[in-house]
């Protein structure tokens, strides 16, 4: 086997950087040999392909090892929902459905500054007006008006409110109207937008900023929420440097500065980052050890001399529910039950791979473990040809233009420098897709819409 960070290696189904073979050269060994190519670029069906990954019976279809990542989470241990305050609501998922508690507005008020009038005018003005925040005026009578602040609760008998820039006064003091005021103008009946008891918002509601408003104008203090999960994330590998420039055959880790603000926008709670090395002794520990309900590892996923992953887990009897997925880059990720209420997703150890095991993996665990809502899937045409691989699903770092998507370069499985400027990933399946097909888009978290735009 090829030492770690070689980009070809004997068996692409065992080793971690095997599975970022070229696309190129992956089509060239699919179609070289026997007479098995088709001779017109297209790759044969994966039976077909003499030259497939032996391991590739362990591998899971990318869409099915979404659906087994959302699975297991809903499977796991029920979470006890909390009632936070409303400040720290924001971004989590309502646990109970949202009703209200009193009516909305809760009395008559104005609509708009100006006089609150009754009966068909003109009207005589009192020399006190209503101001929003004090208690419940003296009733009107016809012919009588008050000046009123907006918001400012509606004095009894009140015909309508007119506006300030539709009403003037004579030299007696009396007001006359330039537009006719009719009944319950400009003023919020009691109630207009909710009664107490009405349902406001259904369970598993995305807490939004607008969200917090209308609880507050409701009554609530707190709410009740689904908490985010727990997330430890444990770094491995001994050539990983934490600062400074690479060097003696060391190199920067990318993915502990990345991985906590990523992981908390998919809908972590509190994430703690440990750096292992090579240990295994010490990556035992830091599993069994953890509370998290979701560890997160990079790297070790493959069967390389000093990748404990695998042999950790079996270890531990953990529950290998993803052992594998047909997706480049980041085919060797791994899924795995290691308690009733944890799970670990092993990310391999190249950046882009890594990201892709993000997307595939933790997204949808994380997302129903949060109970927030999975994004509405939508495609848009490739403004150029991207070649796919012979049998595996591709994730392609994109950006938006217009009604198009546009493939970037540096799309490479160790590469950064694509998805730093991505709108999204584009799903590109086994034969690729040509100039203005449609494709699959995976948004990145910066660049959906909504909540999922929090990193905090």
């Amino acid at each position: 086997m090829t030492a770690r960070g070689v980009q070809v290696a004997d068996d692409a189904g065992d080793a971690e950087d095997a599975e970022e073979l070229d696309v190129e050269e992956a089509l060239a060994l699919v179609n070289e040999g026997n007479g098995t190519g088709t001779g017109n670029g297209t790759a044969p069906h994966p039976a077909q392909a003499p030259h497939a990954p032996a391991a590739r019976h362990r591998t899971t279809p990318w869409p099915q090892a979404r659906e087994i990542a959302a699975r297991a989470a809903r499977a796991g241990a029920r979470r006890a929902p909390v009632a936070v305050p409303l400040g720290a609501a924001l971004g989590l998922a309502l646990a109970a459905p949202l009703t209200a508690l009193t009516d909305l507005p809760s009395f008559d008020t104005s609509a708009m500054d100006g006089w609150a009038v009754a009966g068909p005018g003109p009207w005589t003005v009192r020399d006190e007006g209503v101001l929003a925040g004090h208690d419940e005026p003296e009733p009107l009578t016809d012919g009588e008006a008050v000046r009123i602040a907006t918001g400012a609760r509606v004095p009894q008998d009140t015909t309508a409110v007119l506006r300030s820039e539709y009403g003037r006064t004579d030299t007696q003091g009396r007001l006359h109207a330039l537009c006719e005021a009719g009944h319950g103008k400009d003023i919020r009946p009691r109630g207009q937008e909710c009664r107490s008891g009405d349902q406001l918002l259904p369970l598993g509601t995305l807490v939004t900023p607008a969200v917090l408003g209308l609880a507050a104008a409701a009554g609530y203090d707190t709410l009740t929420v689904i908490p985010r999960p727990r997330v430890d994330v444990l770094v491995l590998g001994d050539e990983l440097l934490t600062e400074g420039l690479p060097h003696g055959g060391r190199i920067r880790d990318a993915l502990g500065p990345m991985l906590p603000p990523w992981l908390r926008a998919l809908g972590a709670g509190d994430t703690t980052v440990r750096r292992i090395g090579d240990d295994a002794k010490a990556l035992h520990r830091a599993i069994t050890r953890s509370r998290a309900e979701v560890i997160v590892t990079t790297g070790g996923t493959a069967a390389g001399p000093v990748d404990h992953l695998h042999p950790t887990l079996r270890r531990i009897g953990a529950e290998l529910l993803v052992d594998g997925v047909e997706v480049r880059p980041g085919h060797p990720m791994l899924l795995a039950r290691t308690k009733e209420d944890q799970h670990l997703v092993g990310l391999p150890g190249n950046p882009l791979a890594a990201v892709s095991g993000l997307l595939t993996l933790a997204d949808p665990l994380l997302r129903t473990l949060a109970a927030h809502p999975a994004p509405e899937p939508y495609t848009l045409p490739l403004r150029e040809a991207v070649q796919g691989h012979p049998y595996d699903t591709r994730l392609v770092p994109v950006v938006l233009r217009g009604d198009h998507a546009v493939p970037l370069r540096y799309n490479g499985p160790a590469m950064l420098r694509g998805v730093a400027v991505a709108d999204a990933l584009a799903v590109v399946p086994p034969g690729g897709v040509r100039p203005d097909q449609e494709a699959e888009l995976l948004d990145l978290p910066w660049a959906a819409a909504g909540i999922g735009v929090c990193f905090t």
